[in-house]
C-alpha cells in the first residue's frame, strides 16, 4: 500500500518514511499541506495519508477539509499526527474529516495497529466501490452483448437530442434488425442465436466511431444514434454497419452460415428540434420498408420525422406500429 506522509519536521518525516518502509509501505513524503493536497489530488495517488497537524500554509485539518469537500469516487483515509492532547482540538480534527489521530511522540506499535485498521477500512471501501460499479454495469448494459441496454440507449438518445437542440445540429436514429433471426433460433438453437447476436454487436461496434452510440434495443434489434451528420453521411455509416455484418460468414456451434441485417434510418433537419419518439417512429417505418423490399439493405425515412414532442419524462417506445414477423 502507498502512504503519503506530510510533516514539515524533517526528522519526524524521515523517521516515519523509514519505519513505514520497513513495514513494506511505499512512502510519498512531502513537507507542507499544499504539497500534500496536490499529491492526493493526482491520478493514482495514495489512499492513505499521515498528516502532521501543524504545517506551514495549510494545516492537517485544513487539508482534510479540502479533501472531503472535493471527494471523488476514491476515498482517502487520513491519520492526523498531533502534539495536542486537548479533547476539543482532537474533536476539531475529526470534524474536519480525519479518520483517526495519533499523538506525538507516537509508539510504533500503536502506529502499526492504526495503519492495519486503516487498511481494513480501505479494503472494505474498495469492495463497496467495485460492487457499485458492477451494479451500475448491470443496470445499464445488456448482459449478453455488453452493449448499452434498452433503457440506457433510450436515455442516451434523449441526451443526444437535447445536445443537438442546443447546438442546432442534426440527429440521426439508425435501427438495425437481424434478418430471419427466428430461423437461426429454430434451426440451430438459442445458444447459436446468442453467439450470432454477440458477433453482430462486435462487428457493428468495429464499424462505428468512438463517439457513436450503439445499444441493444430488444431481441435481435439494435439502435444507433449519430449526431452532426448530413443525410448522406448517415447513409454511409448505416451502409457500413450493414456491410460489416454481411461481409464474412458467421461461425457458430460448429456451423458456418451467412447473416444479414436490415437498417432503417431517420434524420432530423439541421437546426430543427429533434424528438426521439418521432425519430424512432420514422426509423422503424424505414426498417419495415427495408424488410419488405428484400432485407439486407438500408432504407431512409421517406419524409421528415413528424415533430410531435415526447411527453415530459416519457420513454420513447420505438415500437409504434404493428408488424409482420421479420
Amino acid at each position: 500500500m502507498r502512504v503519503l506522509v506530510a510533516d514539515d519536521d524533517e526528522i519526524y518525516r524521515s523517521l516515519l518514511a523509514a519505519t513505514l518502509g520497513r513495514w513494506g509501505y511505499e512512502v510519498t513524503p512531502v513537507s507542507c499541506g499544499e504539497q500534500a493536497l496536490e499529491r492526493l489530488g493526482t491520478e493514482g495517488a495514495p489512499t492513505l495519508a499521515i498528516l502532521d497537524w501543524m504545517m506551514p500554509g495549510l494545516t492537517g485539518p485544513q487539508v482534510c477539509a479540502r479533501l472531503r469537500s472535493n471527494a471523488g469516487p476514491r476515498y482517502t483515509y487520513v491519520l492526523l499526527l498531533t502534539a495536542r492532547h486537548n479533547m476539543e482540538d482532537l474533536v476539531e480534527g475529526l470534524e474536519a474529516g480525519a479518520d483517526d489521530y495519533l499523538t506525538k511522540p507516537f509508539d510504533t506499535s500503536e502506529l502499526r495497529a492504526r495503519l492495519r485498521a486503516a487498511e481494513r477500512i480501505l479494503a472494505l471501501q474498495e469492495k463497496l466501490v467495485k460492487s457499485r460499479q458492477e451494479l451500475e454495469e448491470l443496470a445499464t448494459h445488456d448482459p449478453l452483448t455488453q452493449l448499452w441496454n434498452r433503457r440506457a440507449i433510450l436515455e442516451r438518445l434523449c441526451s443526444e437530442a437535447a445536445r443537438a437542440k442546443r447546438e442546432r445540429t442534426s440527429l440521426a436514429v439508425v435501427l438495425v434488425d437481424v434478418d430471419h433471426f427466428k430461423q437461426v433460433n429454430d434451426l440451430r438453437g438459442h445458444l447459436c442465436g446468442d453467439q450470432v447476436l454477440c458477433e453482430v454487436a462486435r462487428r457493428m461496434e468495429s464499424a462505428l466511431r468512438p463517439y457513436d452510440v450503439l445499444g441493444r434495443f430488444g431481441g435481435e434489434e439494435f439502435l444507433v444514434t449519430l449526431t452532426t451528420e448530413s443525410p448522406e453521411g448517415v447513409n454511409v455509416v448505416a451502409e457500413r454497419l450493414r456491410a460489416a455484418v454481411a461481409a464474412q460468414p458467421f461461425a457458430a456451434c460448429g456451423a458456418e452460415f451467412r447473416i444479414s441485417v436490415s437498417v432503417g434510418v431517420a434524420t432530423s433537419a439541421p437546426g430543427a428540434e429533434p424528438h426521439p419518439e418521432s425519430l424512432l417512429r420514422a426509423a422503424d417505418n424505414a426498417l419495415y420498408r427495408a424488410k419488405r423490399e428484400g432485407r439486407n439493405r438500408v432504407c431512409l425515412a421517406l419524409s421528415e420525422p413528424d415533430p410531435s414532442p415526447v411527453a415530459a419524462g416519457a420513454e420513447p417506445s420505438g415500437r409504434i406500429s404493428s408488424a409482420p414477423a421479420r
